[in-house]
């Protein structure tokens, strides 16, 4: 069996994201066969090893990959010390070991993945594989079309480049307008922060596709299981 880099094994095992689990590593929380391994780059085969995180076995689990459809005023969280709702308590019971793949704030609604495969949040996350996400902006007063523009060509705010692929102005009154943006960067609340620089506030914010994948008609709140299709026209290069 080929081997593979301690990380991507924690991350299939649904112990953590493959970056939680490089930390897990760093931290001296993992042994292989009895010994620490602090060190990242580490290779194991599976198979033929005992992998522990604070002393607890590491078991290699089937890979599932789950499409949510997060309500508003949920968290995107395996838990919270707070005791908010999270997007795990959606789903069952004994999906406990699922991530988010990426993130939607607390007051923004829509598509959004699971899995316990760190490798396929990696390619969907990382800025360098460009999957690119659709939302829906609601926002408060009237946006001229032609201001729309300067998305595309790029935003500095915060010290970051901020940049849609495509905008499309789809309703527009006195009172609100709604705009479609496509991304591919993924950076930190960027719609919010791509209209706060127009001067306007987004009031709803919902995304609507990630890569090939639309939300459609799952209902707010619940979730479906992707197909092996869908999961390989997610990855780059097929998508």
């Amino acid at each position: 069996m080929a081997l593979v880099r301690l990380q991507k094994l924690l991350a299939d095992a649904g112990v953590a994201s493959r970056r939680a689990s490089e930390k897990l590593i760093t931290d001296g929380r993992v042994t292989v066969n009895g010994a620490v391994v602090d060190a990242l780059g580490f290779k194991v085969e599976p198979d033929a090893v005992v992998v522990t995180v604070d002393g607890q076995p590491v078991r290699v689990r089937r890979k599932v990959y789950v499409a949510l459809n997060k309500p508003r005023g949920v968290l995107c969280t395996r838990s919270d010390p707070e005791g908010r709702p999270t997007v795990m308590d959606l789903l069952p019971r004994e999906w406990g070991v699922l991530f988010p793949v990426g993130r939607l704030d607390r007051e923004s609604e829509g598509l959004l993945f699971l899995t316990n495969d760190g490798h396929f949040s990696l390619q969907l996350t990382h800025p360098r594989y460009g999957v690119r996400k659709r939302y829906v902006a609601v926002i408060e007063g009237r946006v001229a079309e032609s201001a729309l523009g300067q998305f595309t060509a790029g935003i500095e705010d915060e010290g970051e480049i901020l940049k849609a692929e495509r905008v499309r102005l789809l309703a527009s009154n006195n009172s609100h307008s709604t705009v479609e943006v496509e991304l591919a960067q993924g950076r930190n609340r960027e719609v919010r922060r791509l209209f706060a620089a127009l001067g306007h506030e987004v009031v709803e914010l919902r995304r609507t596709q990630v890569g090939p994948i639309r939300l459609g008609e799952l209902p707010t709140g619940k979730w479906r299981v992707l197909t092996a299709t869908e999961v390989k026209s997610l990855l780059p290069g097929h998508a």
